[in-house]
């Protein structure tokens, strides 16, 4: 089952983005992809329609760090965190998953192969590629697992999914 964070505008809490979205995916195939589905769908709520290159980024970046979640970050039982967040200028889309698998020490960025053909990796290495930045953090809840965060620039310094190749 997936449940959502409540909007901002009922804790009164001031935010320095327009948009927020959170909600919890079983650590699953299906979770994952309910993740990457909502989140582009999120998108278009915002303005960025299916498919324009903002909502086709973001969604591959979520769908291969929700995978991650789903299949390395997995405890069974537990669930798995997206958040979306959209800068109030609209420039930046900040996309964290939390998980709750307890690997100890996370590294402050994540451990990306340089190798795109590699063997394992592919995904993360494809993310790095497409985000302006990528870190690893512990969850902001405490407890086990950690948070893999993603930033998006939308003013054009983080390159397009047709580039990537490149």
């Amino acid at each position: 089952m997936t449940t959502e964070t409540p909007p901002n505008e009922r804790t009164a809490r001031p935010t320095a983005h327009a948009e927020e979205f959170s909600m919890c995916f079983t650590s699953t195939p299906r979770g994952a992809r309910l993740a990457r589905r909502l989140a582009s769908h999120r998108l278009d709520v915002w303005g960025f329609p299916y498919e324009s290159e903002v909502n086709e980024t973001v969604t591959l970046v979520v769908a291969e760090l929700a995978a991650n979640a789903a299949t390395h970050g997995r405890v069974p039982g537990r669930d798995f965190r997206l958040s979306l967040a959209l800068a109030a200028a609209r420039d930046l889309v900040r996309i964290e998953v939390t998980d709750t698998r307890d690997g100890g020490l996370s590294p402050a960025r994540p451990c990306v192969p340089q190798d795109p053909e590699a063997e394992e990796g592919r995904g993360l290495w494809l993310v790095s590629r497409l985000a302006s930045r990528l870190s690893v953090g512990p969850r902001a809840e405490g407890g086990p697992g950690k948070t893999v965060r993603a930033e998006l620039d939308l003013c054009g310094e983080a390159p397009a999914i047709s580039q990537v190749s490149e």
